[in-house]
């Protein structure tokens, strides 16, 4: 470490003298509690700040776990749990410092696996004398601690409005959807909007590093810079949040659902000022909770054959495209979307079916292929978009991301019947897909309650307005589910059940035909409508014109 020299200083005792740490843009004074980018105060906890000041103190040196935990929590006992959680807000606070600050991202806390953690950065310390002032207080702007994510909610204008009515009508409520539709995007407009509107504070929680229930009170803990002792957590994060009026944003429910069900529960139970608006791959399903499945964005809709192009200014008034054209002119710098551009663009968008994450990835691929060439190669789907945006959380970097974020935290048996939907390439009922999985390690009453439940999960989609429930995969999920069918060896078996289905169906082509079932990721045609016929008592598929 380096030592700055200390000038400036006569007759100040050196217990006096107020330590500054200084890394990259960053100014830290550990007796103030203060973290600062450039001139913009960073907002973490006080055990997040306890752990850098250790850190930074013995920068490039290895401490260890125990050592952080006592510094950090010096008369309590805690598992390591608590200080994973800890570590992650730092770094997710040093990364938003970095970006507000208009830094390039720099990691500055490293995990030496086995022994504990080292801070990797050069840090220089500077010496002051005390200042005794009184800290100077912020007036007139609401305290917040939104991450700077450099990013607008476009095409989103009538789901933030909803989201505010539904805000002030309910304590709590959920924001719905697949993994890479945009939620967190939604609930940061809606917050900003809060905040901007109606003078509320904000406190954003990230959950996505939560494993356990007392993670998540933890991490709740550490947005809001709240002590907790020894012992269950939650009394103390509800005393604390008792005479607050601020809305309470939690980022990313469904692994830790339980937890944050309960949690939203009882702070709607004891904290009145509180609103909760949280994100989920399903609902929390508590009392109260307000429910609000995030459509795509919207797309422009295919042409008729011989109909007139479509013009950039036409295409422009659709969110996807807006986005679309938004994005490439961050990689592409100044793009314009223009009318030859506009009917490829238009297909590409249409393809990836308003999922905004993948069209954002589809963006980053203009400068090297342009739209046309783009358009014609999205047959090859999520493997084509595996580049993403080093700004993002990692589960929202590539496509595979947030796919593996989704799967991996699925039941053995929901993968088992997510990987042999992914034959289906087009609508089917719920008798094709028992009839699919009939003979293999799943009961019919399981099949049942597994698509009932990946459509609850935002895996499936469920279309009920015809005389029969349609189901459907999303082309980019059923990419990825088709790809684990292939490696984990079921994609034979699949392709035979699925042939001797269609037989049963005199031929009736029922969501696949045999050609669209190899790895090519093919865009299927026309699906068949497959309908229902009573036989005594028993629902069978059949094929309705």
């Amino acid at each position: 470490m380096d030592m700055e020299p200390n000038h400036g200083m006569p007759g100040a005792a050196p217990n006096d003298i107020e330590r500054e740490y200084l890394f990259g843009p960053f100014r830290f004074v550990p007796a103030r509690q203060r973290l600062t980018c450039g001139d913009t105060p960073v907002r973490v906890g006080s055990r997040a700040l306890e752990i850098l000041a250790v850190l930074t103190e013995r920068a490039g040196e290895v401490v260890t776990k125990q050592e952080l935990i006592a510094r950090a929590w010096p008369r309590s006992v805690v598992e390591d749990s608590n200080l994973k959680v800890q570590l992650s807000a730092l770094r997710r606070a040093l990364d938003q410092g970095q970006r507000a600050c208009g830094e390039p991202a720099t990691d500055y806390v490293a995990t030496v696996t086995g022994r504990g953690y080292r801070f990797v950065a050069p840090v220089s310390l500077a010496l002051h004398a005390p200042q005794h002032q009184p800290r100077p207080r912020c007036t007139g702007v609401p305290m917040h601690n939104l991450p700077a994510t450099g990013t607008r909610a476009i095409g989103r204008a009538d789901a933030v409005t909803s989201l505010l009515g539904a805000l002030g009508q309910r304590r709590i409520v959920t924001v719905v959807g697949p993994g890479g539709i945009g939620k967190t995007t939604v609930a940061l407009a809606v917050a900003e909007a809060a905040l901007q509107r109606q003078g509320r504070r904000i406190c954003f929680v990230d959950l996505a590093p939560a494993r356990d229930a007392q993670c998540v009170a933890q991490a709740l803990a550490a947005a809001l810079g709240l002590e907790l002792g020894p012992g269950d957590p939650v009394p103390a994060l509800l005393a604390g949040l008792a005479g607050e009026h601020l809305l309470l944003v939690l980022d990313s429910c469904e692994h830790v659902l339980e937890a944050s069900a309960l949690l939203a529960e009882l702070i709607a139970a004891h904290a009145p000022g509180v609103s909760v608006l949280a994100t989920s791959r399903e609902p929390l399903r508590v009392g109260g909770e307000g429910v609000h499945r995030l459509a795509p964005l919207a797309c422009p809709p295919a042409s008729a054959p011989g109909a007139a192009s479509l013009s950039a200014s036409q295409a422009l008034a659709f969110g996807a495209v807006r986005l679309f054209v938004e994005r490439a002119a961050e990689c592409r710098g100044g793009y314009r979307l223009d009318d030859a551009d506009a009917p490829a663009v238009a297909e590409i968008c249409r393809r990836l079916e308003g999922l905004a994450l993948a069209i954002e990835l589809a963006a980053t691929r203009l400068d090297a292929l342009g739209a046309r060439e783009l358009a014609a190669r999205l047959d090859e789907r999520y493997r084509l978009l595996a580049r993403g945006r080093h700004t993002l959380l990692r589960r929202h970097r590539t496509l595979a991301a947030a796919l593996d974020w989704s799967y991996d935290f699925l039941p053995e048996d929901e993968r088992l019947i997510l990987r042999a939907l992914s034959v289906f390439s087009g609508p089917f009922t719920l008798d094709a897909a028992t009839m699919l999985m009939a003979g293999g390690a799943l009961t019919g009453c399981q099949v049942v309650d597994g698509v009932a439940n990946l459509v609850e999960k935002s895996l499936l989609a469920a279309d009920p307005h015809g005389a029969v429930v349609l189901y459907r995969l999303f082309g980019a999920t059923r990419a990825y589910a088709l790809d684990k069918l292939e490696a984990d060896g079921e994609a034979p078996e699949m392709r035979r059940r699925l042939a001797r289905l269609e037989s049963a169906l005199d031929d009736v082509r029922v969501g696949a035909s045999p050609p669209l079932l190899a790895r090519s990721g093919g865009i299927p045609g026309r699906p068949a409508r497959i309908g229902l016929r009573a036989n005594d008592g028993i629902a069978v598929p059949r094929a309705t014109p």
